[in-house]
């Protein structure tokens, strides 16, 4: 798996229906109707997500790598 910018990763949680509800600091949250968990995205410029972080982010989101 390659691992992925902050912007990218939250421009594929917006095409699943995440919504971005607030902005805390460096972490986006997001949160989509009829689900109970929410996302947490860190984006520090010039980074990309870490490997761990973005696969338990896909899988809360149940979104596939083949979907990025």
């Amino acid at each position: 798996m390659k691992s992925v910018s902050c912007k990218h990763w939250m421009s594929v949680l917006q095409k699943h229906g995440w919504i971005l509800d607030r902005v805390k600091g460096s972490h986006h949250i997001f949160l989509k109707p009829g689900v109970a968990a929410r996302i947490s995205v860190p984006c520090h410029r010039g980074e990309d997500l870490k490997l761990g972080l973005l696969k338990a982010q896909m899988k809360v989101a149940g979104i596939k790598e083949s979907d990025i």
